[in-house]
């Protein structure tokens, strides 16, 4: 199909009736359902297409990698739930941490053990966050967003060791061979890191907010005052059951650091497989998804047998493994949805759409600052940083070359774009992640996020604009 605006239909439906209703689910069925109308005019083509979207979305590899991990970690952390462990670790933790100050720098603190993968590291931490949480009566949205700038606003800037690393240098390197540019692709890459205005931007940011913020209580008590009206009837059952079980900080303590130890092991041997010579190859090459599915896998089997040698009742164990991996079916469901969002966008002519309505009429340096706030824009709407980088890095190269742009700059420029959505969007894994565990309205946490993050958006705006015409 050609480049169309129909495009964006979809895209404003789901944000439109998600602040609407102040639920996604909803918005997301009916953008996709709208969008494979327009691809395939008839009720009954628009429907089978809608099934087609979805059946090819759970059949790419990389997307059910992501859901295994997330349902088998999910499961863990059940199993944790019902052997005490993290109720005996939070115990032993909130004996030393006697100030919402100290909870919020406990967050940073777990960063140099789950900086690997985003969604790896907020349900690392979450669960133990949580129950910290609560205990001390914070804010759940300034809780959420301290995890979610120290998971997002980190990791698009470590150059090794990610989920991110070899994605981004394949996007790069494409663009190098298509223009044959003669540059190295992990150099440029690494130039880009930093020029990843928003990310730093940002990251300060956090810091501000953890250490120094002063308007902590009066959001405290907003946010108390709100959850009042919430329900309390549901899974009384399960709640009631968990607050009864014997503390054992070790069932958590275990498990834990064994998945740590085998996800760093894993990284290193996935990668000297792949024909690295050393450790920092290793680790950018290996292939971060599936080392984080086989090493949750690994840790399941072996935390299964450690808590039957600790007398674990097996009935327990089972039932809280599936009940933990369904507390997360939400999310899936939802990434799901947001992933065959992305199919239809691109049968619409989405990508080509911006493109074209870009042009090459810029002045170079201001090549950098429109990449970014377009493609924040993009990656808002999308929610996802791996599809607005894939949309935009061919594009931001090519409009670099054409007009004499700085490319490491201009690079930089689109992996920041998609941080910002990573970061903000009410579609983005890492809200639908947090918002799930911390037991969060999404559509409300995600626009209390936008107010915070829309500013860092406009000052590194006004960085881009700045390098690009005194330093480029």
């Amino acid at each position: 199909m050609e480049q169309t605006w129909l495009s964006l239909i979809p895209f404003i439906i789901v944000i439109g009736l998600s602040i609407w209703l102040k639920k996604i689910l909803p918005g997301l069925v009916l953008g996709l359902l709208v969008g494979a109308l327009l691809v395939e005019f008839s009720v009954l083509g628009g429907s089978q297409k809608t099934v087609n979207y979805i059946v090819t979305t759970l059949s790419d590899e990389n997307n059910i990698k992501i859901i295994a991990f997330l349902y088998l970690f999910g499961g863990l952390v059940g199993m944790m739930n019902i052997s005490g462990g993290i109720k005996g670790f939070s115990q032993w933790i909130g004996e030393k941490i006697d100030s919402q100050r100290g909870l919020l720098s406990l967050i940073w603190l777990t960063l140099p053990f789950t900086f690997m993968m985003p969604m790896f590291r907020i349900m690392m931490i979450g669960p133990v966050v949580k129950s910290l949480m609560d205990k001390m009566k914070m804010s759940k949205r300034k809780v959420g967003f301290t995890m979610d700038v120290s998971t997002s606003s980190v990791i698009v800037l470590l150059p090794v060791a990610t989920a991110f690393v070899g994605f981004m240098v394949s996007l790069v390197e494409a663009g190098v061979q298509k223009h044959d540019l003669g540059m190295d692709s992990y150099q440029i890459f690494l130039l880009s890191i930093l020029f990843n205005f928003y990310a730093i931007v940002m990251l300060v940011i956090g810091l501000i907010r953890t250490f120094w913020s002063s308007s902590e209580k009066e959001i405290t008590k907003k946010q108390k005052s709100k959850n009042e009206d919430d329900p309390e009837y549901h899974r009384v059952g399960i709640e009631k059951e968990l607050s009864m079980v014997k503390a054992q900080p070790w069932n958590l303590i275990v498990p834990l650091f064994l998945l740590l130890g085998l996800s760093l092991f894993l990284l290193w041997e996935d990668g000297v497989s792949k024909g690295a010579e050393t450790v920092f190859d290793a680790f950018s090459q290996a292939d971060a998804t599936f080392v984080m599915l086989l090493a949750i896998f690994i840790t399941l089997i072996i935390t299964f047998v450690y808590y039957m040698f600790r007398k674990q009742e097996l009935g327990e164990t089972i039932f809280h493994f599936f009940d933990g991996g369904n507390q997360l079916m939400q999310a899936i469901i939802l990434l799901v949805l947001v992933w065959a969002l992305s199919l239809v966008a691109e049968d619409l002519g989405f990508s080509k759409f911006i493109s074209t309505t870009l042009g090459s009429f810029l002045p170079s340096f201001t090549i950098p600052a429109i990449i970014f706030l377009i493609g924040a824009v993009v990656s808002y709407f999308i929610g996802s940083s791996w599809g607005t980088w894939g949309l935009f890095m061919p594009l931001g190269i090519a409009l670099a070359v054409s007009s004499g742009a700085s490319i490491p700059l201009t690079v930089g420029a689109v992996f920041a774009s998609g941080s910002f959505g990573a970061m903000t969007s009410p579609l983005g894994d890492t809200t639908i992640t947090t918002a799930s565990i911390l037991e969060m309205p999404l559509v409300e946490y995600a626009r209390y996020k936008l107010k915070i993050c829309s500013i860092g958006a406009g000052i590194s705006v006004a960085i881009y604009l700045a390098v690009g015409f005194f330093f480029i």
